[in-house]
């Protein structure tokens, strides 16, 4: 248990890390376009969460 401890809990979690860094860092190479915020688009009202009972009161 202690060579767990010692060697392999370590380089999993250095390995999780690494990858996640990968991760991350793999958006420099995506094109531009890829990298903006997604288009925010208008929702119909009848497909709306929003419903008249939860409305403000003027």
């Amino acid at each position: 248990m202690a060579f767990f401890r010692q060697y392999i809990a370590p380089l999993i979690v250095v390995l999780v890390f690494g990858l996640a860094l990968v991760a991350v860092s793999a958006r420099i190479f995506l094109p531009a376009d890829m990298m903006a915020p997604a288009p925010i688009s208008a929702i119909p009202a009848s497909q709306s969460a929003f419903t008249p009972a939860l409305a403000p009161r003027p």
